[in-house]
C-alpha cells in the first residue's frame, strides 16, 4: 500500500520504518528533504532512517508525501500540523483518510509541556475544519511512538486504542489497519472527531505517569 506520511521526527520515522518493513510503499515527508544530514529531534538524520529502512522507504517534500499516499498519517508536530498539511496540498489530501496521531503540546515554556487547545476543542477538530473534504481519524496519540507500532511490548497488547471520526467507514478501515499493520487488538471507538479532545487532553496524565514509572512503556487499559 502506498503511505505518506506528514513530519519527520521520531514518531514519523517509527512508523514509516514499521511500514516498510511490512513491505508498504512509504514516503516521508519533511521541510527541507534535501537535508539528509541534519539529525531530526529524537530520531535520526533521514539519510540514517533511509538506510536504516533497508532503502525501502523514501524521503520527499509533504506534498511529495500526501500526492504519494492512498492514506495519508499526520505525524506533524501539534502547533504546525495545520501549516504542515497545508504545505502538503488540498488537492492531495482530498478525500483520502488522514490518520491524525498528534498532539497539541507547547514545550515552550518547558516541561511539562501545555496543552494549545483543550476542553472545547482539538488538534483533530481543527484538522477536520480546515480540510472538510479528508477523512480525519484520531488514533495512536495516547501511546509512546515505540508502543504504537509495537503494542506487544506493554501487557502482550492487553490494552487499549482509541479511534474518533466523523466518517463511520474511515474509523472502520483505519481499525483494520491498525490490526494488521501493527499487531492492536483492543480498539474503541469513541465517536466523532470531537471525541479526539479527550484523547488529546489525556496527554498531561500520561506525562506524569512517564516521570513517575520512569518509562514510556506503558497504556491504558478500560475494565468494565
Amino acid at each position: 500500500m502506498r503511505i505518506g506520511i506528514i513530519g519527520s521526527g521520531v514518531v514519523g520515522q517509527t512508523l514509516g520504518a514499521k511500514l516498510a518493513e511490512r513491505s508498504h510503499d512509504v514516503v516521508l515527508g519533511t521541510r527541507n528533504p534535501a537535508n539528509t544530514g541534519e539529525k531530526r529531534g529524537y530520531g535520526a538524520s533521514l539519510g540514517e532512517w533511509v538506510k536504516a529502512t533497508g532503502n525501502r522507504a523514501k524521503v520527499g517534500t509533504f506534498a511529495d508525501a500526501a500526492a504519494h499516499g492512498e492514506v495519508v498519517i499526520n505525524a506533524s508536530k501539534g502547533d504546525a500540523a495545520v501549516a504542515a498539511l497545508e504545505l502538503a496540498g488540498r488537492d492531495h489530501l482530498a478525500g483520502k483518510i488522514l490518520i491524525d496521531v498528534g498532539n497539541p503540546l507547547d514545550f515552550s515554556k518547558g516541561m511539562p509541556p501545555t496543552l494549545t487547545v483543550c476542553n472545547t476543542d482539538s488538534l483533530g477538530e481543527q484538522i477536520q475544519r480546515v480540510f472538510p473534504d479528508v477523512k480525519v481519524v484520531k488514533t495512536l496519540n495516547t501511546v509512546n511512538c515505540d508502543v504504537m507500532v509495537d503494542p506487544g511490548r506493554v501487557a502482550n497488547g492487553d490494552h487499549h486504542l482509541f479511534v474518533s471520526g466523523n466518517d463511520a467507514s474511515a474509523k472502520q478501515q483505519v481499525i483494520a489497519w491498525l490490526k494488521d499493520w501493527f499487531g492492536w487488538k483492543e480498539i474503541i471507538d469513541l465517536g466523532d472527531i470531537t471525541t479526539a479532545r479527550g484523547t488529546e487532553m489525556v496527554l498531561p496524565l500520561w506525562i506524569r505517569l512517564m516521570g513517575a514509572l520512569g518509562t514510556p512503556f506503558f497504556n491504558y487499559k478500560v475494565v468494565r
